[in-house]
């Protein structure tokens, strides 16, 4: 009989729980970034827009007594719609290094979802493509940015052993800055004249209308990529209200061709650079600290990057990141990570390196039947 027991939570003391573990797993560990909890309550609150369209069970493992680890099963029906698929997610995963742990957190969630007709288990997404996603496989000796995720080394055999094989990597690319690589710079100066294209920074006196910008050229520019989920109004507007409180406007910026804008870039301050000065994730006296460190941020991390599909191919790409570049030594940023990049995007891969990136850390998402 199996000592390890799993429990729905459910209930608002079991959910605060499933919320907290992360601070004692991690406390440690001091390339975890902790979010301050007051935020992470809220990205499980039903004011979080993604339940409009999904729904999600967590379950909580004890061995012996002790809380030993975690999981959320997501049913994410704008993704099913989306792509025509029966594909179920799991994510908030951490667990202690025991396959019997691990195993049966994603037989709890297997069965959460097999109960609603999904028959493959995808995952890690917390909660979907949009959000964090994948699990670290290489790359675990420098700390994560800003919106990306972070496991220990021994994850990907607790993962693989409980039967999930790899359905696709993401990559992430760094650069120290220093100079733009001179073809970088003679290229979209040339496309600047040839095409008559500008780029300009985001209006943060206008911020509304510029988010409403970003949601139409998101959901066109990205909807071809494996695994994109349209992103729904009030989601876009969620995250922008999140973002916007550390959005350094001359690192976002939009390209626009007489007058109409054909495509944008947002890069943000890392600011896991900050809350990794406060790893219980109070908020007070914790934001304090915070606050302080954050005025020494140098790394910025390039989060999103599209253009209208008829601009695609055309180097509009390499016109944001300059922009990005130059107006980022101005504000004082020495570094950026880039990301993520699907393995099989091979345009973007080689438009990155040729930028002056390299791969800095690999995630990888995985599938197993229900």
């Amino acid at each position: 009989m199996s000592r390890v027991e799993i429990t729905a939570a459910s209930g608002k003391r079991a959910l605060s729980e499933f919320v907290a573990f992360p601070y004692s797993f991690y406390r440690r560990d001091p390339l975890w970034a902790a979010p301050l909890r007051p935020d992470a309550r809220r990205l499980h609150s039903r004011d979080n827009p993604f339940f409009e369209h999904a729904e999600a069970g967590y379950f909580l493992a004890r061995y012996e007594g002790t809380l030993v680890g975690r999981i959320a099963a997501i049913h994410n029906r704008l993704h099913n719609e989306f792509h025509a698929d029966r594909v179920g997610f799991f994510g908030f995963f951490q667990s202690v290094d025991d396959p019997e742990v691990a195993g049966a957190l994603f037989d709890a969630a297997g069965a959460w979802l097999r109960t609603r007709g999904l028959d493959v288990m995808r995952g890690p997404a917390s909660y979907s493509t949009n959000d964090e996603v994948g699990l670290l496989v290489d790359g675990f000796d420098t700390p994560p940015t800003l919106m990306m995720p972070y496991n220990p080394r021994y994850y990907p055999g607790l993962v693989e052993g409980a039967g999930f094989r790899k359905v696709k990597d993401l990559l992430a690319y760094q650069t120290t800055g220093g100079d733009l690589p001179p073809r970088l710079v003679e290229g979209t100066d040339l496309l600047r004249k040839r095409h008559r294209i500008t780029t300009r920074s985001l209006r943060l006196r206008h911020f509304r209308d510029e988010i409403a910008l970003i949601k139409r050229l998101y959901n066109a520019g990205w909807e071809r990529n494996w695994g994109f989920v349209p992103m729904t109004d009030r989601e876009i507007d969620h995250l922008a209200g999140q973002l916007k409180p550390i959005v350094v406007p001359q690192i976002v910026p939009f390209a626009e061709r007489n007058g109409e804008v054909i495509g944008f870039a947002a890069a943000i301050p890392d600011f896991n650079m900050a809350l990794r000065t406060n790893p219980s994730g109070r908020f007070f006296p914790g934001i304090i600290r915070v606050t302080w460190s954050a005025r020494k941020i140098a790394r910025i991390r390039v989060l999103l990057l599209g253009t209208l599909p008829e601009w695609r191919g055309k180097g509009i790409d390499a016109l944001l990141y300059r922009h990005i570049w130059e107006e980022g030594a101005r504000q004082g940023y020495t570094s950026a990570e880039a990301g993520w990049v699907l393995e099989d995007n091979h345009a973007m891969r080689n438009a990155l390196v040729r930028m002056g990136f390299e791969v800095s850390k690999t995630y990888r998402l995985y599938d197993r039947p229900l």
